[in-house]
């Protein structure tokens, strides 16, 4: 929904269309059980105690994975039907929200030490208004988490793209449930993402290019070798400045 005149913003990225499919793919996935989700967490370290918010949650896998750390994990997402099997997966008591990643989000400033935003970002054109709002709910001091497409993949990957610097959306079809889901992501180069960081009030303070669970090589024999020879995904840990003479608050 635009918060601005109240109509419903087109998208092909529906997932309450198929949401129990990409659940279920994204639950045992090479890239995202093997790849991604390990990454995070081991990006997020200790994090017992910590309030975290999960943006994009999704169906709760990494809430989840926090959550079992000892964080404590508010989820949110614009799909009611993932947050439906988030609550599913993670109880009625689940602190959990709809919210748009692209409007201003319901929570107070500071109120949390750290986000995690999984494979998100790149479903925004512009990362400003979101990266305001994540610094915003961030305590001073508090870890912004991040993983989005690598701009390796989206300048060689799905269709030809021959000016890097450019931001562009690119269209493409995901095999699921026996059905292909069209979706559209958006591609940026490395330095956009990072200017974009620092124009929101964050320090760059790892970019990490992991490899995938060893444990899948004999899980995934066909596809293995290719992720750990050509990264899929990039990740950030940037950390909300802090005001000058102040103190976390």
């Amino acid at each position: 929904m635009d918060s601005a005149t109240g109509t419903p913003r087109p998208s092909v990225n529906d997932y309450d269309r198929f949401a129990e499919e990409y659940a279920a793919e994204n639950e045992h996935s090479l890239v995202n059980a093997y790849y991604e989700r390990p990454a995070m967490t081991a990006l997020a370290g200790d994090v017992a105690g910590r309030r975290i918010l999960d943006a994009g949650c999704g169906s709760g896998p990494l809430t989840a994975a926090l959550r079992d750390r000892g964080a404590i994990v508010t989820g949110a997402d614009a799909s009611a039907g993932m947050l439906a099997l988030a609550r599913r997966r993670l109880g009625a008591e689940a602190d959990l929200h709809v919210a748009d990643l692209r409007d201003p989000l319901p929570f107070a400033d500071g109120a949390f030490d750290d986000v995690v935003a999984s494979l998100v970002l790149h479903y925004l054109e512009d990362w400003g208004p979101t990266l305001t709002e994540f610094r915003r709910v961030l305590r001073p001091g508090g870890r912004l988490i991040v993983s989005v497409d690598h701009p390796f993949v989206a300048y060689t990957v799905r269709e030809e793209r021959p000016d890097y610097f450019a931001t562009t959306s690119y269209g493409f079809e995901w095999a699921l449930g026996g059905r292909l889901v069209p979706m559209r992501f958006w591609r940026k180069p490395l330095h956009a993402m990072t200017d974009a960081f620092t124009a929101a009030g964050f320090r760059v303070t790892v970019l990490a290019e992991p490899q995938p669970d060893p444990a899948a090589r004999d899980l995934f024999p066909d596809t293995f070798r290719t992720l750990a020879d050509r990264p899929c995904f990039l990740f950030f840990v940037v950390e909300a400045s802090r005001p000058r003479g102040g103190s976390d608050g």
